[in-house]
This record gives structure tokens, sequence and C-alpha cells, in this order.
């Protein structure tokens, strides 16, 4: 899987040498340099060079513009990047993405529109995601081949049906808010998981407010040395997301763990991860995190066992419980048995 990753990014790049001069060759036979001068000098040159740079400063908002953004998390990780070898520590541990408001998100209070972070929150989880669990993702899409899912009809036979990742409910408390342009980071991790969802907590942090004492892989910024205090952290939260994730093999539900696990992300434990349970998809095997014993062995060497991932799972279940309590809420639907106070709006 690996070497068809890198066989692939080989490909992309020999494709995109080539494909530099051959779009110069282009901009030179199309007068590219002409059409560029009448652009800045021509007649109505203000109102253009003004249009350009409004476009420039909102770009996040125009049409197709988050589509773009999640799709280029999910290639950028799947294909671009080397795929991860995070040690199960790591598995807690966040994804910042920067971002910043563009003036298409500004409301009638003259700052960042609330309906905008969920927006937002789709490609930071995109990230996390993508990032965190490239190699589970990839064996799970293979699933022909790797078995980690059986068809719970024929356990002698794998799943068979498209790997999708599923939004299940977000939820978002505000605290701060963000001024146009101002910038922010997304801070998304891994908050827990049941037999059914996993749960991923974000936070719009204050740009460069905050710095981790480590970076999980290569470097990506400076770091910090002293000891952070929590008090001080929080003033610098704007808001606080929760989300949920559901993983299919086609119409089946897949535990999040066999896809966890299947990363390398999760250490040995006695009796595996899984649990059986109606309605969810059994594993081919006991997943023990043998997928990548190299990641396992530098675990082990940093005494991190199940018990700690445990810990931390139940933890961070305090307060996804509550928020998969709400499933329930539609329960309290009345469909008007006692009236409805009216029909308004445009449709």
């Amino acid at each position: 899987m690996a070497s068809a990753a890198g066989t692939t990014n080989k490909l992309l790049r020999v494709a995109g040498s080539a494909l530099v001069p051959a779009i110069a060759y282009g901009a030179y036979k199309g007068n590219a340099g002409r059409l560029l001068e009448s652009f800045l000098t021509g007649p109505g040159r203000i109102s253009r060079i003004f249009a350009l740079v409004v476009v420039l400063l909102n770009w996040k908002s125009l049409p197709l513009a988050w589509t773009f953004r999640v799709f280029h998390a999910m290639i950028s990780h799947f294909t671009f990047r080397r795929l991860h070898t995070h040690t199960p520590d790591k598995l807690f541990h966040p994804v910042i993405t920067p971002s910043h408001v563009s003036i298409l998100e500004v409301d009638y209070n003259i700052h960042k529109s609330n309906s905008t972070y969920f927006a937002d929150l789709d490609v930071s989880r995109s990230h996390l995601v993508t990032h965190l669990f490239a190699r589970g993702c990839q064996a799970i899409a293979n699933n022909a081949k790797t078995k980690l899912v059986m068809d719970p009809s024929d356990l002698t036979k794998p799943a068979k049906g498209k790997f999708g990742v599923m939004l299940g409910a977000v939820h978002c408390s505000f605290k701060k808010e963000l001024q146009p342009y101002q910038g922010y980071e997304m801070w998304s991790r891994v908050l827990s998981w049941d037999r059914k969802w996993m749960y991923i907590v974000t936070h719009f942090v204050e740009k460069g407010a905050v710095k981790p004492r480590s970076w999980g892989a290569s470097s990506f910024g400076a770091t910090r040395k002293e000891d952070g205090k929590q008090e001080v952290w929080e003033k610098k939260i704007h808001a606080t997301a929760i989300s949920k994730y559901v993983f299919k093999v086609g119409r089946l539900t897949v535990h999040p763990a066999i896809l966890i696990e299947a990363s390398g992300m999760l250490p040995e434990r006695p009796g595996g991860w899984v649990a059986v349970e109606d309605g969810m998809a059994p594993p081919s095997h006991t997943i023990t995190g043998s997928v990548l014993p190299e990641a396992e062995t530098a675990a082990e060497a940093l005494e991190w066992d199940w018990r700690r991932t445990e810990e931390l799972r139940q933890k961070g279940h305090e307060f996804a419980s509550h928020f998969a309590l709400l499933d329930d809420l539609q329960g309290q639907f009345d469909g008007g048995e006692n009236g409805a106070l009216g029909r308004f709006g445009i449709a």
C-alpha cells in the first residue's frame, strides 16, 4: 500500500514538472504579459484591481471554495504526504488548521456569523481524519483484500460496499466573537469513541496564542518549553465544537476501533478492542495493533499501554455521552399535535 502511494507521488511529480513549462509556454503564446498590462493599466483598472483584491481576501467564501478546501485536505494527506508512523500515544494529539474571517462571513453584528463555523469544522475534521487515519482508511477501502470487516451474514466473506465517512451531528458553543479578517486556528483532536461513533472536539483558538510542546512528525513551526496554564488558554478560545463521525462499508457500520487500530494507533489490549454487538460489523480477527509493529514497539518504549489509551477515551466519553443523548431528542417532535403558530418565510 505504501509503495503504491509512493508510485502515485512520483507520477504526480513528473506530471507537475511537465505541466509548469506547458503553462508557461501557453501564457507566452497567449500574450499573457500584454493582457496583464492591459488589466493593470487600461481604462477601468481601479475597479478591476479593487475587485481582484476583494476576491483574493475573501476566496474562502467563494462558490466551490468549501469543496476545494475539503478535497485539498483529503488529496494532500492521501496522495502527496507520506503516510504517518505515529505511535499510539499520539492518538489524542490535535491537528491545527489556520484560517481567518472573510468579509462574506460577517453578519449584522460585524463578527463571524455563527453558521460559518460549521463550514470551517468540515475542513479541520477532514485534515485530522485523513492524516491520523490514512492507513486505516486505505485498508478498509480495500476491504476485499484486507478483510478487516467481515459480512455479518457470512463471516467467511469480507463485507462489500464502498468505504464512507459520514457526519452524524455537530454542536458548537460560542465564547468570544471573531472580528472581520481576524486570524484563528482550529485545534481538532479525537475526544473519544464508542461502538458506533467517533467523537472529535475542535477549539477555535486565537491565532498564534498557543504553541504545542512538540510536533508529531516534521516541524510545523515554533514550540513552547514552559508548562501552559489552563486558565490562560481558556481566554484564548473563541468557540468549542464537538462532532461525531460514523464509518461505513456499504450500509454496514464499522466499529471505530477497527479503523483506529488499522492505522496503528492502538496498543495491544487483552481480548482486543472490538466487541461484536448487534448491528455492528465484526472484524475478521481480533485486532491487536499489529498493522504497524514498529509504532507499537516505540509506544512500549514510552511505557504507553492500552490502559492509558482507555483512560483518555473514558475521560473524553464523559462529555461525548451527554452529546450522544441528544439523539433521542427527535422523540420530542409531536407533529403540531396542539397546533402551530404559522408558516413564515420565503421558500
